[in-house]
């Protein structure tokens, strides 16, 4: 643990160094990047899900069935 804080700490020092312009193209280009993977997660699931869907293993209902198997 301290020594990812000490490299956070040392990307964090790097990052004030920059001048604002590039501080801020900074934090836009690691936004976009993050966005990007959660929608790549998001896509995984979204996946998965499907394909759980077509082998049969999601069921629907109500909440009022989910009770009732649940106090069975």
């Amino acid at each position: 643990m301290i020594e990812k804080t000490s490299t956070l700490q040392k990307v964090i020092e790097a990052v004030e160094a920059l001048d604002i312009d590039a501080q801020i193209l900074l934090i836009d280009i690691i936004t976009k990047r993050l966005n990007q993977q959660r929608r790549n997660e998001l896509l995984k699931e979204v996946a998965q899900a499907q394909h759980d869907y077509e082998q049969g293993n999601v069921r629907r209902g109500s909440v009022e069935d989910l009770m009732g198997e649940l106090e069975d």
